[in-house]
């Protein structure tokens, strides 16, 4: 319910990384020497090392890189990759870094079209937005559950189709048709995934205390709560973008915009003549919580130039942040001006 999805194609795994790990091994019985995958420099790693490796096998890997003056992907770029023997396109909902929010429906429908699979990284995206597999078009989608307010686990969505014609990475004895099963490695965690319901009852939670009265089913709920969220977000971090704006001293990164359309809150930037590890030190002795570094999006950090000083400040917002907590990040943020 969570992502729309059916619980045959759902597999659950303890990190995004060993889930794009495993599913990239099955997809190499499907490929051939000269078949192409296109990945991007702004996702996270764990949507980009495992498909870079397939070059070991003979695949040709493009990049899909951002535009160095706004940080964002452009589909004209993406399309003048594509080829006949493009097989799959890996991109990201959102990015970690920029907080930008990416077209997947306009996207999967180009990579569609050129006859490829998607696989989407929504670990940045699903904290904030709902998600409907189904809506996207998506082949593969990705979510860190720990990001969505659970445990430290994820869940990765295979379309069933996909997933019964993709070569199993378990036991042999485990037959090629028994899905999910076949994608998961070995045996489940079951403490951590018999905990998984309290993502559910969380946001019932939330629903109950919002919109008390309302007798409406569970993915309902879900639609509900996250355009709450999502307004919630755009209002507590205009202010924010409002001062990063104004600061002559600062480089916002990405969309310079509070537009829950546009963005998630997730804000990185830079301050001109500091590096980025004094920046949260002192932003730490406000107790904020603000970090820096790649945040393992390395490629995206280096294609901006911002990893010699220990990469990038980012500072995040849910949709528990108050108007107060960013009233004192850009209290703090004006002893940078």
């Amino acid at each position: 319910a969570l992502v729309n999805a059916t619980p045959d194609e759902i597999v659950l795994s303890h990190s995004t990384t060993m889930n794009v790990y495993v599913l990239a091994n099955a997809f190499r019985s499907r490929l051939v020497p000269g078949d192409e995958v296109i990945v991007t420099n702004l996702d996270h790693e764990a949507n980009n090392g495992a498909w870079r490796r397939l070059a070991e096998i003979g695949v040709i890997v493009k990049e899909w890189a951002v535009n160095p003056e706004t940080a964002d992907l452009e589909i004209a770029d993406l399309k003048r990759l594509l080829t006949a023997r493009t097989r799959l396109v890996a991109v990201t909902h959102c990015s970690n870094i920029t907080g930008s929010i990416n077209d997947i429906e306009t996207i999967a429908r180009v990579v569609h079209e050129a006859g490829a699979l998607i696989c989407v990284d929504g670990v940045a995206y699903a904290s904030h937005r709902r998600v409907d597999v189904k809506a996207l078009d998506a082949d593969i989608y990705l979510c860190s559950l720990y990001k969505i307010y659970g445990p430290h686990h994820a869940l990765m969505y295979v379309r069933r189709d996909l997933m019964l014609a993709l070569k199993g990475q378990n036991h042999f004895f485990i037959g090629e048709d028994r899905i999910p099963l076949k994608l998961n490695v070995g045996g489940y965690n079951y403490e951590m995934i018999g905990s998984l319901t309290g993502i559910a009852d969380y946001f019932k939670a939330l629903h109950r205390h919002h919109m008390p009265g309302t007798n409406v089913e569970f993915p309902d709920q879900l639609g509900a709560i996250f355009d709450l969220i999502a307004r919630h977000e755009e209002q507590v971090a205009a202010p924010l973008v409002a001062a990063l704006k104004a600061n002559s001293k600062i480089r916002l990164i990405g969309r310079r915009t509070a537009d829950r359309a546009e963005r998630v809150p997730t804000f990185s930037f830079i301050v001109e003549g500091m590096d980025s590890a004094d920046v949260v030190r002192r932003l730490d002795a406000h107790r904020l919580g603000a970090r820096h570094g790649t945040f393992y999006a390395y490629r995206i950090v280096d294609a901006l130039g911002h990893r010699p000083r220990h990469g990038v400040v980012r500072a995040s917002l849910v949709h528990y942040n108050s108007p107060e907590d960013v009233s004192r990040l850009v209290r703090a943020l004006g002893d940078f001006a």
